[in-house]
């Protein structure tokens, strides 16, 4: 993946919105969603979700294709894959990543009331 490609795709995602619709589509597996059905799950207007939905697919990460007289979106695995090994390319100063090898998340402390 080149620079330009991942910081296109990461700004796609870098809005509250987008992020949760991709999450969503990601959850609706390769069946994917109808524009409405995404609307009605996240209760997102419909001019907002069509804006939403054109960055998302400009940035290569939702397909859409057209089933009789509704459009399905579906995430694009290969592309979230693509970004994801992106990211994870020099992981863990070379090291397979994994408990071992120091990548796991800090335990959180317990605040008191």
């Amino acid at each position: 993946m080149q620079l330009q490609t991942a910081i296109a795709s990461l700004g796609a995602l870098a809005q509250e919105h987008r992020l949760a619709l991709f999450r969503l589509l990601i959850q609706a597996g390769e069946q994917g969603m109808s524009a409405g059905a995404i609307a009605d799950a996240l209760g997102v207007p419909n001019s907002s979700l069509s804006f939403h939905l054109g960055q998302l697919r400009r940035a290569g990460l939702v397909l859409q294709e057209r089933r009789h007289r509704s459009l399905i979106y579906r995430a694009n695995y290969q592309a979230m894959n693509e970004l994801v090994s992106y990211l994870m390319e020099n992981c863990c100063a070379g090291a397979g990543c994994g408990v071992a090898a120091g990548c796991e998340p800090a335990a959180q402390e317990r605040k008191s009331a």
